[in-house]
Order: C-alpha cells, then structure tokens, then sequence
C-alpha cells in the first residue's frame, strides 16, 4: 500500500475506532496500518500516527 492509501485508511480507522493508529513500513518494505495498542514492533518502523483525539 502507497504512503497515501495507508495514511488514508489510517484516518479512517481512527476515526471510526476511536483509537490511536499508526502507519508503520513493513519488512518487505510496504505500508501498512494497525492500532497503536496492538503493534510490538521496532519503534524505528513507524512512519506516523492518527490520535482522534488530538
């Protein structure tokens, strides 16, 4: 997924989650999005974050 798209469906999410959601650059080099709760990777991997809240 483009930088664009995930930052897109990222917006989205937290929107209608109302959580915290981060784009973050998967090992194969592609985008991808998940709930910051949820993530346990490497912290140098995020690309960026949507807090609905802020």
């Amino acid at each position: 997924m483009s930088l664009a798209d995930a930052h897109a469906f990222a917006f989205s999410l937290a929107a209608t989650l109302m959580v915290t959601i981060i784009i973050y650059r998967a090992g194969d080099g592609t985008m991808s999005v998940m709930p910051a709760a949820e993530y346990d990777g490497e912290a140098d991997t995020i690309v960026g974050e949507i807090d609905p809240f802020a």
